[in-house]
């Protein structure tokens, strides 16, 4: 796929992301999808295939959010495969926390499809706001 289509799916992704609306973001994710979560945090890891980003990252992230994940595209850069998105999320924890963190996503797309997501962001609010996923996930259950 040509760049400019590549920079069109992930525009609007992160267009309906702003809007509340993963639905777009999770048709769009190969079943062999890799997400990284770049950093020393607890988050920080590499998720593997598109069900462990769903049930390992996803959903303890969702679980840790009040209201529907909101992360708003700032710009984008294209070239080939590779698609950057500079984000800005504008959430609020379930306890009542600001969680507006900013991103720099660089994502790979193969037929269409997102194969894989390298995410940057403040690693401190991380820390600070979000917490253990492992408990998350513990209490989810």
């Amino acid at each position: 796929m040509s760049s400019s289509t590549n920079k069109q799916i992930v525009q609007h992704i992160f267009d309906e992301l702003g809007n509340g609306n993963s639905a777009p973001l999770i048709e769009s994710l190969a079943e062999d999808f890799r997400f990284t979560v770049m950093g020393t945090t607890k988050w920080s890891r590499v998720y593997d295939g598109k069900a462990t980003v769903l049930t390992e990252l996803f959903a303890p992230l969702r679980a840790r959010m009040a209201g529907p994940i909101r992360n708003r595209p700032i710009r984008l850069v294209a070239e080939g495969d590779l698609v950057v998105v500079e984000v800005r999320g504008n959430n609020t924890t379930a306890e009542g926390r600001a969680y507006d963190n900013a991103y720099c996503n660089v994502i790979r797309l193969e037929g269409g499809k997102l194969k894989e997501l390298v995410e940057y962001c403040d690693t401190a609010l991380v820390d600070a706001v979000l917490g253990d996923p492992a408990e998350t996930k513990a209490a989810v259950r």
